[in-house]
């Protein structure tokens, strides 16, 4: 999901009855917007987020009781938070270790010393304000392996950063050490000479002016406040809740590792969609200023490992095809047709995006059979995935997830399609990588409920 997206619906209440009046449930706009101003959520901007009021709706619909609740692609943790706050056991898959870093700070604040966390803040100041001056030479130095093609920082703001990373080094405590990293990992684009327009890119190619000098310190010091008062909301709202929740540092594919066969009550999730935004190489800066990464070889292996691969991973393969059959639907036909569009562009070409397209449909069907292995019987999925547009081809992605859930052995109980304006997506205002859609074109965001049977 995209946090650039505007909404196109107000929230729905939850367990409110479709027009039809056929009974079946509705959702609230699923995007990580709303997430802004509430605590703990709004820890860190996520461009793949969820609604919490999506997640809390859903979850009080579907479990009546205590029980585990699964976020295979869990990014920065919203599910998790919410099935904890909910007295639920939380378990999460997620790959970027950024954004591992989050969920898993975020599952376990609970855990924090609020008092020696305070302690750290104001002490922060005291540190900072010894080393202002300007004859002050900080100890940390920038990550040797990261480059961009203009500066990151100005000299006026690296100075600060390396002010931050020198005091960060100094804490002792881990949890409250990796607080201080999220605080300055959630802002550091803020006050780089990069923004996301979505993708990340020189502010001045999207005709914002650079940075020369910002108020770091003060920003970090006002998100480490936020995050010591969330800390707080979450310990009064969670009064006798035991913070035993799991954030899995790995592939979903590697459930059988993890998790035992019908262990899990509910799964809420979503899936990257067929749009090539590029999680990992988007939180670049960020990897290599929490020392997760140290080269490009670090991050091919998270290319690698990623749902569904990237166009620029799998452009220049010959042919990669399905490797399932979904009978009596035209995914085969229309990734064949995306096959021949625009031959004479090469890797830019149909052939390329018809190989992401069907690395894409495969790890569907992977994902789907890692559904039924891990869902106790009567258990609900609720998979939120959008549609594409490749070359001008609309890919309704929502139906064949559907469809590819039933021939693994899970039951498609409804599409629901809470949002069907969504906008801001980058795959359609590419000229490179897509033609112009056609007007009856429109993408929108679905919610695939499943039952294991």
């Amino acid at each position: 999901m995209h946090v650039q997206e505007e909404l196109a619906f107000p929230n729905m209440k939850s367990g409110a009855v479709d027009e039809g009046g056929n009974g079946s449930v509705s959702f609230c706009d699923p995007a990580f917007i709303g997430n802004k101003a509430v605590p703990v959520h709004r820890w860190v901007p996520w461009i793949a987020g969820f609604s919490r009021d999506f997640v809390r709706g859903a979850i009080e619909q579907y479990l009546e009781k205590p029980g585990v609740v699964l976020d295979p692609f869990c990014g920065v943790g919203t599910t998790l938070v919410e099935a904890l706050v909910q007295g639920h056991h939380p378990v999460g898959f997620e790959i970027n270790p950024y954004a591992s870093l989050v969920a898993q700070s975020k599952l376990y604040a609970g855990r924090v010393n609020a008092v020696h966390f305070r302690k750290a803040i104001e002490e922060f100041g005291v540190f900072c304000d010894k080393r202002r001056v300007r004859d002050y030479r900080p100890i940390s130095v920038p990550p040797r392996g990261f480059r961009s093609r203009a500066d990151f920082y100005s000299p006026m703001v690296m100075r600060k950063v390396l002010l931050i990373q020198d005091y960060i080094s100094t804490l002792e405590n881990g949890e409250i050490r990796d607080l201080f990293r999220i605080a300055f990992a959630s802002t550091m684009v803020r006050y780089s000479n990069y923004s996301y327009e979505p993708s990340l890119g020189r502010r001045v190619s999207s005709g914002k002016e650079e940075i020369l000098d910002f108020p770091v310190l003060e920003t970090i010091r006002d998100k480490v406040r936020e995050m010591e008062e969330d800390i707080r909301w979450l310990k009064m709202h969670t009064p006798g809740v035991d913070n035993n929740g799991q954030v899995i540092n790995d592939s979903f594919f590697h459930y059988k590792s993890h998790l035992a066969p019908n262990s899990v009550d509910m799964i809420v999730t979503s899936p990257p969609y067929v749009n090539n935004y590029h999680y990992n190489r988007n939180t670049r800066p960020h990897l290599y200023w929490l020392g997760y990464v140290q080269n490009p070889k670090d991050l091919k292996k998270l290319e690698e490992a990623n749902f569904g691969k990237y166009w620029q991973t799998v452009r220049e393969f010959d042919r990669i095809d399905l490797n399932f059959d979904l009978p009596g639907e035209a995914l085969r036909e229309q990734i064949e047709r995306l096959r021949t569009l625009k031959p004479e562009k090469g890797v830019y070409g149909g052939n390329g995006w018809a190989n992401y397209a069907a690395c894409y449909f495969n790890d569907c069907y992977r994902f789907a059979e890692g559904i039924r292995y891990v869902l106790k019987p009567g258990g609900t999925a609720l998979v939120v995935i959008g549609n594409s547009i490749l070359q001008g081809l609309m890919i309704p992605t929502d139906k064949y997830f559907g469809k590819i859930a039933e021939i693994v052995g899970l039951e498609l109980v409804k599409i629901h399609v809470p949002r069907n304006n969504r906008v801001g997506n980058s795959i359609i205002k590419s000229a490179v990588r897509v033609e112009k859609a056609q007007d009856i074109h429109q993408l929108y965001e679905a919610v695939i409920e499943l039952r294991r049977r």
